[in-house]
């Protein structure tokens, strides 16, 4: 075999081979004369056929087997000669495959660059450090009674907070619309839970009041028969509930799942959460700071091929998760591929601090972040019997524990700063209290 290499730009290579013809007529004559022994022919009892027959009939077949074999074997035999790695499956060029002579091809493909890495020291590190106080976890606790409130009704005008339960009839030029009618239908004034001129005319309203109000929907309206018109709605309240926050009781925390110990026993249960949370927080804010540092200090020319493999998968999954049905649905690619060469170049970066720093997995840490993912879910049981049995599953957990491996031993040779925080700053906990969605057209 003979193989002549030449580099035609970048990471791209042009790897020629030559296969004798001998080699070739030599693998055809050993694989037909093992047909004659298994082959079917009219006329011809089973395994009796005659080589010239068999060759009459299988011989093109065999030929192109061969071929496409020989190519496979002899490019893996020429990459290994040639010390070459190759980032994806080639593109194969023939150049001579007459039969008779020499089995000639190109095969033009990318390489895997050599990766590395500068000093860690160079990298600097904003840490942030924060404790968990008493006083977070009784904001916490106080969350956790909002989002169990207790209604009771009252006979006053509505006001913020409250749950009113109204009837309601739309009309678009006075013909009613589809969506446009409802019949008790509660909702919290204030929360964002309906249209916000629901909102405005309630509040000040009693139980039997009436209220007119228009909505002007937009050009762009999810509605044909709304888009771009005023609907008018007359709103009737049926009903004014008083929202009051339930006591931090026994009954509230069987609610949360504790069932054994009363409040004390909740109190270190939401702390406990609490500092997962701030934790993986930390960890995520120094990984982000890590991997951007890694990826400033180290550049790097990525195969192609492996930066649009990437490129696809985060367009698929932006698509996924927007409810993309069809390939016209999918966001632009454009916006993906700068994200994409950086998750190649540094998922190429990390793999050579875990070979060069001859990191192992540690099954102790994979463990603990299983306790963490499953924490989370309501049979925390059930759910890691989940995660052992799926293959994929459980080598993304591996591959997120190498990688904080890898981050652990940046940091221990990095410059860190630890940075003054709380644990409202790093989770933003309370921003969002109200909830979001409409329940109105």
């Amino acid at each position: 075999m003979q193989v002549s290499l030449t580099a035609t730009g970048g990471l791209e290579r042009r790897l020629e081979v030559a296969v004798p013809a001998q080699a070739v007529s030599s693998e055809i004559e050993t694989r037909l004369k093992q047909l004659t022994r298994t082959a079917r022919l009219k006329g011809f009892r089973p395994g009796k056929a005659p080589l010239t027959v068999v060759r009459k009939q299988f011989g093109e077949q065999v030929r192109a087997e061969v071929v496409s074999d020989l190519m496979r074997k002899s490019f893996a035999e020429a990459v290994s000669q040639e010390q070459l790695t190759p980032a994806a499956g080639p593109r194969i060029e023939p150049i001579a495959l007459e039969p008779g002579s020499d089995l000639k091809y190109a095969a033009v493909f990318e390489v895997m660059p050599e990766v590395k890495v500068a000093p860690f020291e160079a990298i600097q590190v904003q840490r942030p450090a924060a404790t968990i106080t008493e006083a977070d976890v009784d904001a916490m606790i106080e969350s956790m009674r909002r989002q169990r409130p207790q209604f009771h009704e009252v006979a006053r005008p509505a006001q913020a907070t409250d749950r009113v339960t109204v009837d309601y009839d739309g009309t678009v030029t006075g013909e009613a619309f589809e969506g446009g009618q409802g019949r008790d239908v509660p909702f919290v004034v204030g929360s964002g839970q309906v249209l916000a001129q629901f909102d405005t005319v309630v509040t000040g309203a009693s139980v039997g009041d009436s209220r007119q109000l228009s909505v002007d929907y937009p050009g762009n309206h999810a509605s044909k028969m709304l888009a771009d018109k005023t609907a008018q709605f007359t709103l009737t309240v049926k009903k004014i509930e008083e929202q009051v926050l339930p006591p931090v009781d026994e009954a509230f925390c069987s609610a949360y799942g504790v069932e054994d110990g009363g409040i004390e026993a909740l109190r270190t249960e939401v702390r406990a959460s609490m500092e997962r949370e701030l934790t993986s927080v930390i960890r995520g804010r120094v990984r982000n700071q890590v991997m951007e540092a890694l990826y400033r200090n180290n550049p790097l020319e990525v195969p192609k091929a492996l930066v649009e493999d990437a490129t696809q998968q985060m367009q698929l999954d932006a698509g996924r998760r927007a409810g993309a049905r069809e390939v016209s649905q999918l966001p632009p690619r454009a916006q993906f591929v700068e994200a994409a060469r950086q998750r190649v170049a540094l998922g190429m970066i990390v793999s050579e601090i875990v070979r060069s720093h001859s990191l192992t997995l540690d099954r102790a840490r994979v463990q603990t972040r299983l306790d963490d993912l499953v924490a989370a879910f309501p049979d925390p049981a059930e759910a890691r019997r989940s995660y052992v049995s799926n293959p994929d599953a459980m080598r993304q957990v591996e591959s997120a524990v190498l990688e904080d491996q890898a981050i652990d031993a940046i940091v221990e040779k990095a410059s860190v700063t630890d940075q003054a925080a709380s644990f409202r700053e790093l989770t933003g906990f309370g921003q969002n209290e109200a909830t979001a969605g409409s329940s109105a057209t």
